[in-house]
C-alpha cells in the first residue's frame, strides 16, 4: 500500500502535503485528521478501504509535513474549511465525495459540510469525536439555563482548552513529549499496547494549538446557526475522555435532516486501536447513502 504524495498551495499561500491511495476511478473519499495527529493516523484504516475508495488524506496546516502559518487568525475554521476545498479542487476536480474526520479534523469538517455551496458535491460525512462548535455552543447555552449541573461535568472533559489558552505553559510542555511518551498517553487510553506511533507529536501538538485559540472564544461568544447540506453518521465513542455523549445525541440531530449514530466501547484514539471496526462504519454509511 503506498501514496501518491502532492503538494496543495492555498489561496493563502500555504502548502499542504496530500496523499492519494488507490484506483483514482473508485468513489472518492476524504480524511482528515484531528489533534495533535497528522495524516499518518488514517494509515491503519486506509488497509481496509482502499479497495472500495478513492482515498484522499492531508496535512492540515500546522501539521505533519504542511506548512506553520505564523497567525493565530490563520487557523479560523472559514479558512480551514476553503483549505479542503482547495484540496479537492485540485485533487477531485469536478468529482463529487465522501468525507470523514476525526476530533479537530472532525470540528473543522463540520464548517464544510454546513456550507450551502458543497451541497451536492458533499455526499455524505462521517464524524467521529469531534461535534460543531458551533452546535456545541448552542447546546451549552441551552444547558446553563435548564440543567446546570449536567452541564458542569460535561465540561470537566474539556480542562484542557482552557490550558491551551494560556500563552506559554500547553507550548512548552509540548516540548517533553517524545513519540514514546505519546504512545504510553495512548496506551493508558486506549487500553491496547504498540499502537502508531506520531514521530512528529512534539511540532503537531506545539502549532496545533492555534485551532483552540483561533476558534473557541470567538465562537463561544457568538454562535452561528449552520445546519448540515449532506446525510450526517456520528460515531459515538462510549469511553471518550474527551468528547461527552450529549453532543452526538443531543445536539447534533437538531441541525442534520439525514443524522444518525452508532456506538462503540472505545475510548478517543478509535481510529487507531480498532481502525477496522471505524473503516467498516463508515463504508456501511456510505453504502447506505447509495441504495
Amino acid at each position: 500500500m503506498q501514496a501518491k504524495i502532492q503538494t496543495v498551495t492555498t489561496s493563502d499561500q500555504q502548502q499542504l502535503c496530500v496523499k492519494t491511495w488507490g484506483d483514482a476511478q473508485n468513489t472518492p473519499l476524504v480524511l482528515v485528521h484531528g489533534y495533535p495527529d497528522n495524516q499518518d493516523v488514517w494509515e491503519g484504516m486506509i488497509q481496509h478501504l482502499i479497495h472500495a475508495y478513492y482515498i484522499v488524506t492531508y496535512d492540515v496546516r500546522g501539521a505533519g509535513q504542511s506548512s506553520i502559518p505564523k497567525r493565530i487568525r490563520d487557523y479560523r475554521l472559514p479558512r480551514l474549511s476553503l483549505d479542503l476545498q482547495e484540496v479537492v479542487a485540485q485533487v477531485l476536480p469536478q468529482r463529487s465525495f465522501h468525507l470523514a474526520a476525526h476530533d479537530w479534523g472532525s470540528i473543522q469538517s463540520w464548517e464544510s459540510v454546513t456550507e450551502p455551496k458543497l451541497k451536492g458535491q458533499l455526499l455524505s460525512y462521517s464524524s467521529i469525536s469531534g461535534p460543531c462548535l458551533d452546535h456545541a455552543a448552542w447546546y451549552v447555552r441551552e444547558q446553563v439555563q435548564t440543567a446546570p449541573n449536567k452541564l458542569l461535568k460535561m465540561l470537566s472533559k474539556s480542562w484542557y482548552i482552557g490550558v491551551f489558552h494560556f500563552p506559554l505553559l500547553a507550548p512548552t510542555v509540548w516540548r517533553f513529549f517524545s513519540p514514546e511518551k505519546w504512545g504510553k498517553v495512548l496506551t493508558s487510553l486506549e487500553q491496547q499496547q504498540n499502537l502508531p506511533l506520531n514521530h512528529n507529536i512534539e511540532a503537531d501538538g506545539r502549532h496545533g494549538i492555534g485551532l483552540y485559540r483561533a476558534n473557541f472564544l470567538p465562537i463561544l461568544i457568538q454562535p452561528r446557526q449552520r445546519y448540515a447540506q449532506c446525510p450526517v453518521q456520528a460515531v459515538l465513542l462510549r469511553r471518550d475522555s474527551f468528547v461527552s455523549p450529549e453532543y452526538i445525541t443531543e445536539a447534533m440531530p437538531k441541525w442534520a435532516a439525514q443524522f444518525e449514530y452508532v456506538e462503540l466501547d472505545a475510548n478517543h484514539w478509535a481510529i487507531l486501536s480498532q481502525p477496522q471496526q471505524i473503516a467498516e462504519y463508515i463504508d456501511q454509511f456510505i453504502q447506505r447513502q447509495a441504495a
